[in-house]
């Protein structure tokens, strides 16, 4: 379903803030768009924003959205530059500055595009912002369906040793543990020195949550019948909202109290107890790790990057259902997709638009 037409057109209204003049003029345009693509080019499209999406469903306009869809249709992406070297050709507004970048789902494809795109002589993104924009899974001790999340700190959820569960020793909670570690009952604190955890910039994570966090996101009855469900879990119950928490990627979906649990503890145990698990996804150690990469090389800028992530679906039942049985009902069309991608585009669009519109303030340093 589609969301009243009160949030698209805020949303164009947003977006249609008066620039003094475009960030890139046609000449730029025509001599980039002349250059083959991992190849060198003497002219440069200026960046300062980029938004990552990780898929797009079907086509980029006019039927069922991904996370790619509503930025295409609702932005002057009149841009396209080819970008073989990734998964999905690149869009970019001119008068703006912004470009968004498809990178394909798991942290894999996320890592190899936004490398590729950090590395593309094309593009001028030394001083760019980066907004990770995708849906996620939400623990339902923190939020519910639809709500939005900044994260600052990023765990990895696949390196590790593991055990099958059905041969762990007696006494041990699960078979997945750290590696260099004694066990998953093991409390030294370790350093992330195989990208374990990232830790974004705190004090752009508080500034982009200050800027939205009073936002009234969509709501509708289908995520509001899902969240009476949730009996016990008080913040699942409420509407849609804007918080702070942190992302833990893990290229297997997986689902339940048990996982959950995990996840909380993954978290707590790599961020020393300062994290605190909110959001499920796929992608953000590999995006980060390699924009941390391309800092090293004036490429990109690591304090300049924020991540939202907005629940499509909660990372566990309610109470007394069986999570295989809801976990498959939940593929055949999540419930909260609709709104968790409008919340994506409505919360990060504002972000992008103070930064983007007010680009004196920013171009310098991020703001504090």
């Amino acid at each position: 379903m589609r969301f009243p037409a009160v949030f698209a057109a805020a949303c164009l209204a947003a977006a249609s803030q008066a620039y003094a003049a475009p960030v890139a003029d046609a000449a730029t345009i025509a001599a980039v768009q002349a250059c083959t693509p991992a190849r060198v080019c003497s002219a440069k499209l200026p960046v300062r924003a980029v938004v990552v999406t990780m898929f797009e469903i079907g086509k980029d306009t006019g039927d069922k959205p991904g996370e790619f869809q509503m930025w295409k249709e609702r932005r002057n992406l009149s841009v396209t530059l080819p970008f073989p070297q990734g998964w999905h050709d690149l869009a970019y507004d001119p008068e703006t500055g912004v470009l968004v970048i498809v990178t394909g789902m798991g942290s894999i494809k996320s890592a190899t595009a936004t490398l590729a795109l950090g590395l593309d002589e094309r593009l001028d993104l030394s001083k760019a912002y980066w907004l990770v924009a995708g849906i996620a899974g939400i623990d339902p001790e923190d939020a519910s369906v639809g709500s939005a999340a900044w994260a600052r700190y990023l765990i990895d959820g696949d390196i590790a040793h593991e055990i099958d569960a059905r041969e762990i020793p007696a006494g041990w909670k699960s078979g997945y543990f750290a590696l260099h570690s004694k066990g998953p009952m093991d409390p030294t604190p370790l350093p992330p020195d195989n990208g374990e955890m990232f830790e974004l910039n705190p004090a752009l994570q508080e500034w982009a949550f200050a800027l939205t966090k009073d936002m009234k996101l969509p709501d509708d009855a289908l995520i509001a019948a899902e969240r009476k469900k949730f009996t016990g879990f008080p913040n699942a119950q409420k509407p849609p909202f804007v918080l702070k928490g942190d992302n833990l990627a893990a290229m297997t979906f997986w689902h339940g109290a048990k996982m959950t649990q995990w996840a909380n503890d993954w978290t707590k145990f790599w961020t020393q107890g300062k994290g605190e698990f909110v959001t499920s996804a796929m992608e953000e150690t590999g995006t980060f790790q390699s924009i941390e990469y391309l800092t090293k090389v004036g490429r990109a800028d690591r304090d300049r990057v924020m991540v939202l992530r907005s629940a499509s679906n909660f990372t566990m039942p309610p109470k007394g259902v069986d999570p295989a049985g809801y976990l498959l009902g939940e593929n055949q069309g999540y419930a909260g997709m609709t709104a968790a991608l409008e919340a994506l585009y409505v919360v990060g669009g504002k972000v992008v638009d103070e930064i983007t519109g007010n680009w004196d303030k920013y171009e310098k340093a991020p703001p504090k």
